[in-house]
């Protein structure tokens, strides 16, 4: 049997990645603890999360020709992705993140320019049709223009593939889109961002949930980090616990890690609950490595955490 196709619609850009005690204030330099550069961007970390998991993921973006694209290609074909609907822009350049990493606590904040991304549009997502028909799953975010993201729902829509928004970053938008989504997968802050509503127990993001559900979406998932992830509606109402992990040492890619691996266990058949349960594996086997498409874990690790109960 084939491996279940997952449509990512994103963005790559490169990650350089600076490790400190804290951020400078403005007008202040401070010495680093750690710099790395490597790939990036929401839409590519997730769609080299559902590779390794075990999806034949397809990854629709535009990059540059310049020394960051060749580092997208170079990324994308080590994991297999398929890139037939990348777009290469000869005028603009492949987009970049600034990432700092707190040494204290693990945790992180980052500034992120799209370059060549920020122009992905409904174009490029009719363009990619084939590769988007021909999926079980389609996830998309809000690092590219939100028109784009739209475009890519309907059309994933129209096909009868299951639809995923990660709405980060977080945006204002119009109702209209949760209408798309079977799954709408924010984060405590961007579910906060989204619905004007305090998310930092869990009946505050089943709170939230009700609210992103009764704007339109078929579910939505909340993640909360450490405590796990919260589901409501169409597939149920259920908290499922974190991983408990020896080590916390970088979490930024635990989202995009969740995501992907989310996105495989819908595309392969499993329930909603088996697949919250599958991107919480995921998650917690990203923040034990550094930096975030090298912290994506293989189906083998993925399986052998879940085998521990």
């Amino acid at each position: 049997m084939g491996r279940a196709a997952v449509a990512v619609l994103g963005i790559f850009v490169a990650d350089l990645a600076f490790k400190a005690p804290r951020l400078p204030v403005m007008g202040e330099t401070i010495l680093g603890q750690g710099f790395k550069d490597g790939p990036g961007g929401k839409g590519s970390n997730q769609a080299i999360a559902a590779a390794r998991a075990g999806a034949d993921a397809r990854m629709i973006t535009r990059i540059g020709r310049d020394t960051f694209g060749e580092m997208a290609r170079k990324a994308w074909a080590a994991d297999g992705i398929d890139t037939s609907a990348v777009v290469i822009d000869d005028s603009l350049p492949t987009g970049a993140a600034f990432i700092f990493v707190s040494t204290e606590t693990g945790n992180n904040a980052i500034i992120v320019e799209s370059g060549a991304a920020a122009m992905l549009s409904s174009a490029d997502v009719a363009s990619a049709e084939v590769a988007i028909a021909g999926s079980k799953v389609f996830l998309t975010q809000f690092e590219q223009p939100v028109e784009t993201a739209l475009a890519g729902l309907r059309l994933a829509r129209r096909h009868g593939v299951i639809t995923i928004l990660n709405p980060a970053p977080a945006l204002p938008v119009d109702d209209s889109i949760y209408g798309l989504c079977d799954y709408v997968t924010p984060n405590e802050t961007e579910a906060a961002t989204l619905t004007g509503l305090k998310v930092e127990t869990e009946d505050e993001a089943l709170a939230a949930a009700r609210d992103l559900v009764r704007r339109g979406a078929r579910n939505a998932l909340i993640t909360l980090g450490e405590k796990g992830a919260l589901l409501h509606g169409a597939a149920g109402t259920f908290m499922v616990p974190a991983f408990k992990v020896p080590r916390v040492v970088d979490t930024t890619g635990a989202g995009d890690a969740f995501n992907g691996g989310f996105a495989v266990a819908l595309a392969e058949g499993k329930s909603a609950e088996a697949a919250v349960l599958f991107g919480c594996a995921t998650a917690g086997l990203s923040v034990q490595k550094p930096g975030t498409a090298p912290s994506m874990p293989t189906r083998a690790e993925i399986e052998a955490l879940l085998a521990q109960g």
